[in-house]
């Protein structure tokens, strides 16, 4: 597509810090209340803090103002600034506002002054819960209408090429979550208004990534009209906004636990890889005091700062810049939970979010390389037809991580990707995967692979096969699972909600879990060269929908089911650990070292002793303390939402 290969958002391992901005004196109103002595002394204040990139928003219907004006009968007539004539260049046939793009351009510069970046968001005509349009275009449907789509072709070519040289700007971003801005009727009507959109964009200038600007793809499911992978066909960056409050499985613990802190870290990279594209945390915040204190928002932010860059996620962009709870017009005047949001405060002193993004653009600066090498992964989450994709995805990548491995995401229409170990979580319905596909799944096992399915509800051909296993019954549950772990010592036993209970009877599988009256639930099968673990019961679906499942007293040791499947697939990571709110990543530089990212997401201390391959040894820390032992058994005390980042080498 474009000509974007050094650029940092498409640049493997580059990350960048940043903010969304709108000036703090006005919101959404920065443009009609120009002040530029203001915004720049934003720009100064932000890059003083660290940031390194702002998004920012040209509202549409201050940079597009026109009228539709009509004649008899209603029939539109003649579209005018007012009731002035366009101007018959090139900038008013567009619609557009000479006036507000000088006030752009005088932004652009003075981001350009302090050193910041910017990604443009192009039709900014969703804002914070309110939809500012063109008056010319309110009441028809900004996505599906040809009127409106006419002008808003006109409105991106015009914009870009008008700016398409200047330094300042990154990439541009279709706009602020386009797809909250009208209904469409089918997924082909929002990949053509996005294809429309990127071509426009594309017919002035080649040289930049376009960014998706959306939130929500995929969801419920990934035949809903906005999809991750028609986005990704059509543009470079793929964008998550997750924030807990709005996402699903999200608002159920606090924010400084481990659902939430590994919640932007496995969105994006569910984006980033169904998608196979780069994917960016564009928004990335709290919600305010409502929902925690200012201390706690600083452990959040410093946990995700280090998650998503040892995760690959390109950047951090925090909402927003300024509190804005001064504001009397919409829509702040509506909602509470869009006033108090920013890095600084309405006097412009620093919230404790600030000092956390000078501390991550330090380390930064400090590390030996500019682009962190891809982390080492173990497994493919085949994420089945017939489920919610994100509450299985969620919880498997928690669980992988509380286990010590890392995965990637596919769906099972996409190519089967490679790998020794395939876990295909929650399987429902009766199509949960095609043929071709669980053909290939199991011709890869009898090739040495681990594969491990978990059953919702989903029905399987050559079931008995597979699992050595065979169904004598099915039933609805009228009560609670109860799975005994008898592998583990005290063998404990596992309790959850899982609609379907089937009755099945050995042929050949090793029963490493059953329900109390002995019925096989977790099962391990040797099949060719590889084996197939089979469990009963849907853990991830239970783990994404309840509430403390991951954190606290009440919280069961899920994760062991995972730690066995993988077992045999960590021989090629150097250290290892046993804590379940301790992830770790390892980044090979070349043979010889490699980057460890060690990130407490907990609010406690964590003491827990890590165990370094023979030959290996802790030689420097990046970030945090270097432990005192350096080789084999290595006891170390992580302080809450904190991370360690050392350099190993074999000796």
């Amino acid at each position: 597509m474009n000509n974007s290969t050094q650029n940092p958002l498409t640049t493997p391992g580059a990350f960048l810090i940043g903010c969304n901005y709108w000036a703090s004196h006005a919101g959404t109103a920065m443009w009609s209340d120009w002040q530029p002595e203001i915004v720049e002394a934003d720009m100064r204040q932000l890059a003083q803090a660290g940031l390194q990139v702002l998004r920012v928003f040209p509202l549409w219907s201050d940079f597009q103002p026109i009228h539709q004006l009509y004649g008899g009968a209603g029939r539109p007539q003649q579209v005018r600034f007012g009731e002035a004539l366009l101007p018959e260049d090139e900038t008013g046939q567009a619609g557009m506002s000479i006036e507000m793009l000088e006030r752009f351009g005088c932004l652009a510069d003075l981001a350009e002054k302090y050193g910041l970046k910017l990604i443009v968001g192009l039709l900014t005509g969703w804002m914070s819960g309110r939809l500012f349009a063109p008056p010319a275009l309110q009441g028809l449907n900004l996505l599906t209408d040809p009127t409106a789509i006419q002008w808003e072709v006109r409105f991106v070519r015009c914009f870009v090429k008008h700016f398409k040289d200047h330094p300042a700007i990154l990439a541009w971003d279709l706009g602020n979550e386009c797809n909250c801005i009208a209904p469409v009727p089918s997924a082909a009507a929002a990949w053509s208004w996005t294809a429309t959109i990127t071509g426009a964009i594309r017919s002035e200038d080649h040289s930049r990534p376009i960014v998706s600007g959306m939130h929500s793809l995929d969801e419920p499911d990934d035949n809903g009209p906005w999809r991750i992978r028609h986005q990704a066909e059509l543009l470079e960056v793929l964008t998550t906004h997750p924030y807990p409050y709005f996402t699903p499985h999200c608002d159920q613990d606090p924010v400084n636990t481990l659902r939430n802190l590994l919640h932007a870290t496995a969105q994006t990279r569910w984006y980033g890889d169904c998608g196979n594209r780069p994917a960016l945390a564009e928004e990335v915040g709290t919600l305010g005091p409502g929902i925690c204190s200012e201390a706690i928002a600083a452990d959040y932010l410093r946990t995700n700062l280090f998650s998503l860059w040892a995760h690959d996620c390109h950047g951090l962009l925090w909402w927003c810049a300024y509190d804005q709870a001064h504001l009397a017009h919409a829509p702040y005047d509506w909602a509470a939970f869009e006033r108090e949001l920013g890095l600084f405060r309405i006097d412009r002193s620093p919230k404790p979010v600030v000092e956390e993004f000078q501390r991550f653009r330090r380390f930064l600066e400090g590390l030996p390389f500019k682009a962190l090498p891809p982390r080492l992964t173990e497994g493919v989450c085949i994420l089945s037809h017939g489920q919610e994709p994100w509450g299985a995805a969620y919880a498997s990548f928690i669980l992988a991580k509380q286990a010590g491995f890392d995965l990637t995401f596919q769906y099972p229409d996409q190519p089967l990707r490679p790998s020794a170990l395939y876990l295909v979580p929650s399987a429902s319905g009766g199509a949960s995967l095609p043929r071709h596909l669980w053909l290939q799944l199991l011709e890869n096992v009898r090739q040495g692979a681990t594969l491990y399915l978990s059953h919702a509800d989903c029905v399987l051909s050559a079931f008995k096969e597979a699992f050595g296993l065979e169904i004598q019954t099915r039933q609805k549950r009228h009560d609670l699972a109860e799975i005994c772990l008898s592998w583990l010592p005290g063998m404990p036993t596992l309790t959850l909600d899982a609609p379907v209970r089937l009755d099945l009877r050995p042929v050949g599988a090793e029963v490493l879990g059953s329900e109390q009256d002995n019925n096989p639930a977790f099962t391990r099968y040797d099949y060719g060269k590889g084996q197939v673990f089979f469990l009963s019961a849907p853990i991830e679906i239970y783990l994404s929908n309840t509430p403390g499942a991951f954190h606290g007293a009440g919280a069961q040791p899920f994760w062991r089911i995972y730690q066995r499947i993988a077992d045999r697939r960590l021989g090629q990571r150097i250290l290892h650990k046993e804590h379940p709110y301790l992830g770790m990543t390892e980044h090979p530089l070349d043979k010889s070292r490699r980057v460890a990212a060690l990130i407490n997401y907990s609010p406690d201390i964590l003491q827990t002793v890590l165990h370094l391959a023979d030959g290996w040894q802790v030689i420097e820390s990046w970030h945090g303390a270097l432990p005192k032992n350096h080789r084999g058994a290595i006891p170390i005390e992580l302080p809450a939402n904190q991370a360690l980042v050392w350099l190993l080498t074999e000796q």
